[in-house]
């Protein structure tokens, strides 16, 4: 049995039985405890009809009983297909098919919502209770706590799908196995000299695969793990002070908030390295945070396919704010033009990298992996280039350059310039249709807390700072942008919102 995740676990708990393994929202469970429930969980999972390879559908919510589940789908083989509970059915229904749902494990205002509208063919458990028809996990308190025999493992079994971010219609499962967890928690630990006096912090929804590496991390380490039941800047912050947490990755959106808080009310100096994740963070963000916490501030590029292929150390490379980094080890970035040929220094195109972190592909679509490759080169989707330093650069998505009147533009050259505005908090540029110009420029601006922003304000700085061909033809002011469950600005979602109107 090849089992790299549950090995180093178990071998942490007998060690170090009596440590604290996990916090959440005021409870917490040590080495000896977790491991005593991850093996119950594992042999009454196995007892109620769940089999090794079979996959398991998760509305996960952020709890010490998800990370009792991730630790028994390493311990067992089985692979674990997260969603985020407010899913519509319709739309779990179709996540469920493309990753070969079995069994589904729910708690019971979950069941009680749709329940009755998924197709499971296998077993429902609650997680949290009785429901009809489903089977209690009340049960797994009378099962053995000895680790359960399963020979056929061997660590290429697939631990998590996780669907490509805004799929519709036609889900990408992406498949990330045992091993592949294991690599990159691997380079996470050399790149940030992590090991088990760490206490590392889970920020970000469970049903994205950052948290479950976060969770993870610390447990294959000998560390403690915090996992924020859920987000807001001041909860952050709290659970930072009071659990004297050393190490984290937060999303752009949640630094972006933290930045504007951190003030004297809360303790952060436990924290050791502070990197930021999922979307590009503005120069002012980072600028903020640099100043204000004294720590290592790191920032990571890459997908879910590749993980983190590049990381940048802000202390170490103050002069390259708008970078996202140099290549990881074990890491290759190749900028792509459109005939396939390499870009040349500073030229825009495809980023493409290769990784020992690569995933394995997409579930049952080898189709879409071929198409998704350059030769051993995994195809981003991003735009960005190399400079002369071999710092990588992000433009943004090739779905989302604006091509109008033939030209194209790049939405983020139109928001660097909008954010130099103190007055403006967030912006983002997006295409709208247009029959003349093929698409025309919209941008949606948020003002900065106690700040005014008109629409004549934004047209007069477009107008003196932006090319003709950038100049937006609709603007829109609002509160807040709207975002997806990790706090990205969706641009396509932007363009559904508002297309029919102005």
């Amino acid at each position: 049995m090849n089992r790299p995740i549950a090995d180093a676990f178990y071998k942490n708990a007998a060690l170090h039985p009596e440590k604290t393994a996990v916090v959440c929202d005021g409870q917490s469970v040590t080495y000896g405890e977790l491991a005593s429930e991850v093996s119950r969980y594992s042999h009454f999972l196995l007892e109620n009809g769940v089999s090794y390879g079979d996959h398991i559908g998760i509305p996960m919510l952020n709890n010490i009983f998800s990370a009792i589940l991730i630790m028994a789908a390493n311990e067992i083989g089985i692979g674990l297909v997260p969603i985020n509970p407010s899913m519509p059915p319709a739309a779990i229904n179709s996540v469920f098919a493309s990753g070969d749902v079995k069994h589904l494990i729910a708690h019971a205002a979950f069941l009680r919502r749709v329940g009755a509208s998924l197709n499971i063919p296998g077993r429902t458990f609650c997680s949290d209770g009785e429901y009809e028809g489903a089977v209690s996990f009340s049960g797994a308190e009378t099962c053995a706590s000895d680790r359960p025999v399963i020979p056929q493992i061997t660590g290429d079994e697939t631990l998590v799908l996780i669907m490509t971010s805004g799929s519709t219609g036609d889900p990408k499962p992406i498949d990330l196995t045992q091993n592949c967890k294991d690599i990159r928690a691997k380079i996470f630990t050399e790149l940030y000299s992590l090991n088990g006096d760490d206490v590392i912090l889970a920020g970000t929804p469970l049903y994205h695969t950052l948290a479950v590496r976060l969770v993870m991390l610390p447990l294959i380490l000998g560390g403690t793990a915090v996992i924020l039941p859920r987000f807001t800047p001041e909860l952050w912050m709290k659970s930072v002070q009071e659990s004297k947490v050393t190490f984290t990755i937060a999303v752009s959106s949640q630094l972006s908030q933290i930045s504007e808080r951190i003030g004297e009310e809360y303790d952060l100096t436990s924290l050791r390295c502070l990197v930021s994740s999922s979307a590009w963070l503005e120069p002012a963000v980072k600028e903020r945070l640099i100043n204000k916490m004294h720590c290592e501030f790191h920032e990571i590029y890459g997908t879910s396919e590749v993980s983190s292929p590049t990381d940048i150390d802000f202390r170490d490379s103050a002069s390259k704010l708008r970078s996202v980094g140099k290549c990881v080890p074990g890491a290759s970035i190749r900028i792509r033009r459109e005939d396939g040929s390499e870009a040349a220094v500073n030229e825009i195109g495809e980023i493409t990298a290769k990784s020992v972190q690569i995933f394995k592909g997409y579930y049952k679509r080898p189709d879409l992996t071929a198409a998704a490759f350059d030769g051993d080169y995994f195809r981003t989707g991003d735009l960005g280039y190399v400079d002369e330093d071999g710092f990588l650069y992000y433009s943004g998505r090739i779905k989302e350059i604006i091509v109008t009147g033939g030209i194209n533009v790049y939405p983020q050259d139109i928001e660097l310039m909008l954010l130099e505005n103190p007055a403006i908090r967030e912006a983002a540029a997006f295409s709208l249709p247009d029959d003349k110009l093929g698409e025309r420029i919209a941008v949606i601006v948020a003002p900065a807390d106690g700040a005014k922003i008109t629409e004549r304000d934004v047209a007069v700085a477009c107008a003196r700072n932006l090319a003709d061909y950038q100049q937006p033809r609709r603007i829109i002011i609002v509160h807040e942008i709207p975002k997806n469950s990790m706090g990205k600005i969706s641009r396509m979602d932007l363009r559904a919102m508002y297309g029919g109107e102005g």
